[in-house]
Formats: C-alpha cells, structure tokens, sequence
C-alpha cells in the first residue's frame, strides 16, 4: 500500500484575536483534514525559518505586506487565501507575477453587508430615523395617527455601484416592492442610469461603489445637490466616496438625511456634527462581519482550499486584472 501523501503546510498570518472566531471547532476540524498548519500560527509577523516549507498562507486582519522579500523565503508557496475582505492592503503585484494563487472571502463579508443596507434600506423608507428622533425631542405621539409619506410601497432606490455588495443588495431588493435603479458605468450586464438621474429621482440612494481613484469624493457639494429633498443617503462601502464638507453642508440644511456606516475621516473627531445632527444616523463601521459572522468567512477559505488541493478552480479567486477597480 502506497504511503499516504504528506498534507501541505499552511501558517496563519493575521492577528491572533480574530483566530478563534474564523475557525471556531467545526471550521477548524475542515482545516485540519486538508492542511498541517503551522503551530507557530496565528503570526503577525514573518519568521525566515517559518517560511521555507510552507505552500499556503491563509491571512487576515493584521496581515503585514507580502512581497518580494516576503516570497524570497516561501519557494514552495501556492496559495494565499484571505479570511478576509480586500487583499489590496497586503499583497504586492509581486505575488500574480509568480503564479500564486490568491482568494478572498470577501463574498462571504458580503453578505452582512448587503444585510445592513437592506435593513437601513427599508427604515429609512418607513421613515423610522426621522420619526425617532422627532418622538424622542417631543416625547409624544397620537396612536393611530396615520404618517403621511412613510412607507415602502413604491419607492424608487438608487444603487451606486453593482459590485459585489450592490449585487447581493439588488438581489435582496427584488422582494420588495421598490422600483430599483442603479449606475455603474463600468457593468456591462447591468441596466445602468447616469448619476444625476439616479441622484434626483431616487428616495433613497445606497453607496456600494468601490473606492478607486475615480470614485474618490464621487458624491461632492453638486451631486449632493441633486438630492431629492426628502431623500436617504446610505453608505456602507467606504467613507471618501462622499465629500464630508459637502455632506455635512448639506445635512445642516435639513435637506436629506444620511445613514453612515463608513466615514471620512475614520473614526470620527469627537466633535463631528455627524454625532449631533438628528438628520445622521452614524454606526461604526458595523456593516462587515463582527461576532459570529466571522466564521462564515473561515467556512469559504476552508471551501476555497479544499477545491484548491483538488485541482478545481477556485470560486472567490482574485486576479491581478481586477485588482484595480476592486473594493
């Protein structure tokens, strides 16, 4: 009988904190059939020695850079794969040019995301940011007073973006009974409207634009203005895809209101007007995966590696050719 083939091995590179909740018991035993992991794991740093015969790094929150130095001391590395949203913070051109294989579970980060937007989505339609604060200032309502114009039926939702999370939000949306529209010059198979047109006809407008170049301050003082006076400004992708000043001009005018998962600058100054303005529901940062979510993100980096050792291509890979315009 043939020996069994050594299983390859793999070190975990990311903060130590986030370990436990990424591969809770039951992740971990799918881990730990497919690979030897490194007992010096989970590092926040590179070791020399630690390097050399490793074929898979498996990364996350906290992960240092991996570049040419990097890679000079892993030859047998194969695979990087992210427990993790965007790998554009630590993995140089570098790792594509010699082959690696890289993946992201970012999908999976998708889907609380996509979640929370929903949620805030479907309050801000039934008028619940405004009308909270108004019962909290006023500590009075009539029970059965009818409010007019609150409600879902009918309204028009603007999505900026068909990303990942735009297209799990546009997904999510079809349930509902809302008229959805969306820009994204760059989605070929999606139905895309200009952005002043989504701006000015929209009652509520979601960001899930990657941040990019182009789409840095992509919301300034005039597409702001192209608000419906009424209208909900969301916006869980990432803080300086909307001009602050401009935002916050506009939100002291009583003009819209805002729900802000993301910030410019992040965290806040303690005495931004976004904490004091009734007109800004701010969160921080509270979209992406947090508790017991994590392990979802474990669960797809144990999936991408098991169809990775058995040759099947992978399902969340990312290529150099995206990274551009990746989130």
């Amino acid at each position: 009988m043939p020996p069994t083939p050594e299983k390859p091995l793999a070190l975990a590179v990311m903060s130590a904190e986030h370990w436990p909740l990424l591969f809770p018991p039951a992740v971990r035993q799918q881990l730990d059939r497919l690979v030897r992991l490194d007992p010096a794991g989970p590092v926040d740093h590179y070791a020399p020695d630690r390097l050399a015969e490793v074929e898979v790094l498996i990364t996350g929150w906290g992960c240092p850079p991996v570049d040419n130095r990097v890679l000079d001391q892993a030859p047998k590395l194969r695979a990087i794969l992210h427990a993790a949203g965007s790998v554009k913070g630590h993995l140089s051109r570098a790792v594509w040019e010699r082959g690696i294989v890289v993946s992201s579970a970012a999908a999976a980060n998708a889907v609380p995301v996509a979640e929370f937007a929903l949620g805030a989505i479907l309050l801000a339609g039934k008028g619940a940011f405004d009308l909270r604060e108004r019962y909290r200032r006023d500590r009075w309502f009539e029970l059965g007073y009818i409010h007019r114009g609150v409600g879902n039926h009918g309204r028009t939702v603007g999505v900026i973006g068909a990303s990942r999370i735009g297209r799990q939000v546009l997904d999510l949306l079809r349930q509902f009974g809302f008229h959805v529209q969306v820009y994204d010059p760059y989605a070929e198979d999606v139905a895309s409207v200009d952005l002043g047109t989504l701006l000015s006809t929209s009652d509520i407008v979601s960001v899930h634009a990657p941040l990019t170049a182009e789409t840095v301050h992509l919301l300034g003082p005039e597409e702001l203005a192209q608000l419906k006076t009424g209208a909900t400004l969301i916006n869980t992708a990432r803080g300086q895809v909307i001009d602050p000043d401009a935002l916050i001009a506009e939100l002291r005018t009583g003009r819209i209101s805002a729900v802000l998962d993301v910030t410019e600058p992040e965290p806040l100054p303690a005495d931004s007007p976004l904490f004091t303005l009734p007109n800004a529901f701010v969160t921080p940062h509270i979209a992406g995966s947090h508790g017991n979510e994590l392990a979802r993100l474990g669960g797809c980096v144990t999936a991408e590696l098991e169809r990775f050792l058995s040759g099947e291509p992978l399902r969340h890979g990312v290529s150099l050719a995206e990274l551009d315009r990746a989130a």
